[in-house]
């Protein structure tokens, strides 16, 4: 069922009640679950994310070995003196390209919206709740929010990279954590759905474009990018920054560019930076790799039969 953000504000409104309370009742219906069991299951989402996080290592590397690493590279840069993003930003970055190297490595990894885009909302919420910004319940509340901006989203576009490039992924995790950052921050319901059309405009048109396939290239980097979208989005919401665009008319209009869109730019490897000589020959070099490896099981297959 199609459902807009200018609805939920009447609903809130007529029964006194913020966002994420809406999303709690929707899920309760939804699931046929009591209060208690939602606010349980999305315990759980939180746990999941942060437990992905502390099991990090930075020795590992994806089957392909294009990702690996990075997420440990820049959280030693960080610990140097002299950083242009310190503090909660600096460890927010880190934070998103752990989780997303988490995905392309195989962990267990919470799909927000989509394991492409694993990386943005904890990236935002993990290190807000690690240095006591905010409490347990709150941070819980916070992902009520988020989950009602991605159904919206998903409701009234796409959350689908497939379907409506990057933007429908990197783009929809951005706005979903720029609202729930908003919550944190203590803004109002009207100045969330600001940091959402902000983050989506900001990310508007952003191309889906796998190098080889796999969700690594340019995948693992674009969830730095979108976290730092939804910070720095959350805060001009925050200072009185309005979007003139509606944020269901932003909605709208992302999910007519990913209509537009051409299929070469929707996840099917065959156009942007995958299209790209560089990104032809790791792709031709995976192949390659993958093809010996199939080799020499059959070889060892072979031998065992006879």
């Amino acid at each position: 069922m199609e459902i807009s953000f200018e609805e939920i504000a009447i609903w809130c409104r007529n029964e006194k009640k913020r966002m994420w309370e809406f999303m709690l009742e929707e899920d309760m219906r939804d699931r046929k679950v009591t209060m208690e069991k939602s606010f349980a299951e999305m315990e759980r989402i939180f746990e999941a994310m942060m437990d992905a996080i502390n099991t990090y290592k930075g020795d590992r590397v994806s089957a392909s070995g294009l990702v690996g690493g990075t997420g440990a590279r820049l959280e030693q840069y960080f610990e140097q003196e002299d950083v242009l993003c310190g503090g909660y930003m600096g460890e927010a970055m880190v934070t998103a390209l752990k989780m997303a190297e988490s995905n392309a490595c195989m962990r267990r990894i919470v799909a927000a919206p989509t394991a492409g885009s694993c990386g943005v909302i904890p990236a935002v919420l993990v290190p807000y709740y690690n240095r006591g910004m905010a409490g347990w319940q709150e941070i819980i509340k916070a992902l009520y929010v988020a989950g009602c901006v991605g159904e919206v989203i998903a409701a009234r576009a796409s959350i689908s990279g497939a379907e409506g490039g990057c933007q429908a992924e990197i783009g929809s995790a951005s706005a979903m954590a720029a609202g729930a950052l908003v919550f944190l921050r203590g803004g109002s319901d009207e100045q969330i759905c600001q940091a959402v059309a902000l983050a989506l405009k900001g990310l508007l048109g952003l191309v889906c474009d796998p190098v080889a396939g796999l969700v690594e290239i340019p995948c693992v980097k674009r969830n730095v990018l979108g976290t730092v979208n939804a910070i720095s989005c959350a805060d001009m919401a925050m200072a009185g920054i309005e979007s003139k665009i509606p944020v269901d008319e932003v909605i709208d209009a992302m999910k007519e560019v990913g209509s537009r869109m051409d299929h070469s730019l929707k996840e099917t490897a065959l156009g942007g930076l995958a299209n790209t000589k560089t990104g032809i020959r790791l792709a031709e070099g995976i192949n390659e790799a993958r093809e010996e490896k199939l080799l020499t099981y059959v070889r060892n297959q072979s031998s065992i039969d006879m």
